[in-house]
């Protein structure tokens, strides 16, 4: 398929630049493919869609504060983004500068942290801390790394809510963002209706926000990330899938590790890495639902929707979110989506 098949017009003011000010006033599109049917209702209505059985699947990994600002030795302005902390002293980084970037110059953070880099790897830089530890240094002098379509410089309250309630395993330089919505109060109510939920791990990566840079998408070269999965939720998973429940992903990070864990209908546990690229065509092993945001023209994501949900109604599902005003992006609205494949009627 081309590229422009995915493409859109999103009013500028659809996208949101802030959180709702209550994590979870937000509004949700569900919508069922074999239906064709869209309802809007609010993200309060989530838990009265949940059947018995069913299991949701979170991602738990927790954004680091890995955009870091500094300047050149001749003043010039450099911005890091951290893709990866190899140990204390190295990491592999996206850099951002106004003029051509060359090897085994300074990039000075503060009196105290100066960063020289060694060497390029494909689209990252390997760099060097002249002392103490990247974690440190992120903790101390870090910034949220707000995507590139929010137009303001991060705020302190961005620490919060860019970040899940449930964030445990640091590593991602990017919010599961479907995740945002739910709150404390959430989880509370799963257990009072004997809900199943359980998490995995994926640290989304700077590759999420990489265009396709092809016209025909089957030649993009897909980003790779890491993820995790304990047989607890490998069990979870089985019981529920025995039982007749759905699985449910809360967002596409959690669609993608599931999806790559499941091979020749097995489910592999432990620390793994994907470059599964989910367009239409694909047939699902193991996701039935999918709660997620919404998401860029012309990006692997709204292509792994098209595939969930099927091409031509993902088309009206956004249509008619822009024609009612749902935010977009990161801090915006989200959708719950049965899969084209199983009726779920």
């Amino acid at each position: 398929m081309n590229i422009d098949n995915f493409n859109y017009e999103l009013p500028n003011k659809l996208i949101a630049q802030y959180p709702p000010k209550i994590r979870g006033d937000s509004k949700l599109l569900v919508a069922n493919p074999f239906s064709e049917s869209l309802e809007d209702l609010s993200f309060t209505n989530f838990i009265k869609l949940i059947r018995p059985n069913d299991l949701i699947i979170f991602n738990n990994t927790k954004v680091i504060k890995a955009r870091l600002f500094g300047k050149k030795e001749t003043g010039g302005k450099i911005e890091i983004l951290i893709e990866q902390v190899i140990d204390d002293q190295k990491a592999l980084a996206m850099i951002k500068s106004s003029k051509k970037i060359n090897m085994d110059f300074k990039i000075i953070l503060s009196d105290r942290y100066v960063v020289q880099i060694l060497k390029r790897q494909e689209n990252l830089f390997l760099i060097k801390l002249n002392q103490g530890s990247f974690h440190e240094l992120m903790e101390l002098n870090g910034h949220v790394p707000l995507p590139p379509y929010i137009n303001r410089p991060d705020e302190i309250d961005d620490i919060d809510r860019y970040q899940t309630v449930f964030a445990k395993n640091k590593g991602a330089i990017a919010a599961p963002t479907a995740g945002l919505h739910f709150s404390e109060a959430d989880f509370k109510l799963f257990s009072q209706n004997n809900i199943n939920y359980t998490f995995i791990t994926l640290h989304v990566g700077s590759g999420t926000f990489q265009p396709v840079k092809v016209t025909n998408i089957d030649e993009h070269n897909m980003h790779s990330e890491k993820f995790d999965i304990t047989n607890e939720t490998k069990n979870k998973i089985e019981i529920a899938k025995k039982k007749g429940g759905r699985i449910i992903a809360i967002g596409t990070t959690v669609l993608r590790a599931l999806e790559s864990s499941c091979i020749k209908n097995e489910i592999k546990t432990g620390q793994q890495e994907t470059k599964i690229f989910i367009k239409p065509g694909y047939k699902f092993k193991l996701v039935d639902s999918l709660f997620t945001n919404f998401h860029l023209p012309k990006s692997t994501l709204l292509m792994l929707v098209s595939a969930f949900s099927g091409y031509e109604f993902t088309k009206k599902m956004y249509s008619h979110a822009i024609e009612k005003n749902y935010r977009f992006f990161s801090y915006g609205d989200a959708m719950f989506i049965e899969q084209k494949s199983i009726n779920n009627d």
